[in-house]
């Protein structure tokens, strides 16, 4: 059995104005780095073994805060982490992408769930394969984490009103040749709260 807590990156200020990143390569940004540095006090208690993380900048760069905080060695680039691809929706607020593509309408360059689930699950096979009995840290996207949920659980969750918030960590166990859902790091906002900048909703 393998252990995986998949983290998700820092703020970046695409974050901060509700703009969908995808797989544009934004920076984190003075409260990313801050959420990192709180991400590896929480995961102060627990043994790990290696880090690895999505190639994209706002990820990487929050796997080495949190790898230097641990005292982990540099953490390893697995391509296969990086968000989904949202194509033409990509640099809009959330707002804008309802208005140009309502539901129903198709996004160009839109990458589907099913292959964001097929590619990442390869990807924590061939890991779970090399470490077997470890416990690995894993820095990646909402979106990755929102549609590995919904695979994982049969659309249950994340349920509305749900968030995954930047620096949140999710607990898995790949066993049996299959992933296994432990912990849901949920971020839950009131209806009518404006939210926080930190919490993107899960697309």
């Amino acid at each position: 059995m393998t252990t995986f807590s998949i983290v998700r990156h820092g703020q970046t200020d695409w974050n901060l104005h509700h703009r969908i990143q995808g797989s544009t390569d934004i920076p984190l940004n003075a409260t990313g780095r801050a959420e990192a540095v709180a991400a590896a006090e929480r995961l102060q208690s627990r043994r790990w073994d290696a880090i690895v993380t999505s190639p994209l900048l706002r990820a990487a760069e929050s796997a080495r805060i949190i790898a230097a905080e641990l005292g982990l060695n540099e953490p390893q680039i697995v391509p296969a982490l990086t968000e989904r691809h949202h194509g033409a929706i990509e640099g809009l607020t959330f707002a804008e992408r309802r208005q140009r593509f309502p539901d129903g309408v198709i996004v160009p360059g839109l990458e589907t769930r099913r292959d964001v689930v097929d590619r990442v699950l390869d990807a924590l096979a061939a890991l779970a394969a090399g470490r077997a009995g470890q416990c690995v840290l894993v820095l990646s996207h909402g979106g990755v984490i929102g549609t590995l949920l919904r695979h994982l659980t049969e659309g249950e969750l994340p349920r509305h009103g749900d968030f995954i918030a930047n620096g949140s960590v999710h607990d898995f166990q790949w066993e049996n040749n299959q992933l296994l859902l432990t912990h849901f790091d949920a971020t839950t906002r009131l209806p009518g709260d404006r939210g926080d900048a930190a919490a993107t909703p899960v697309l």
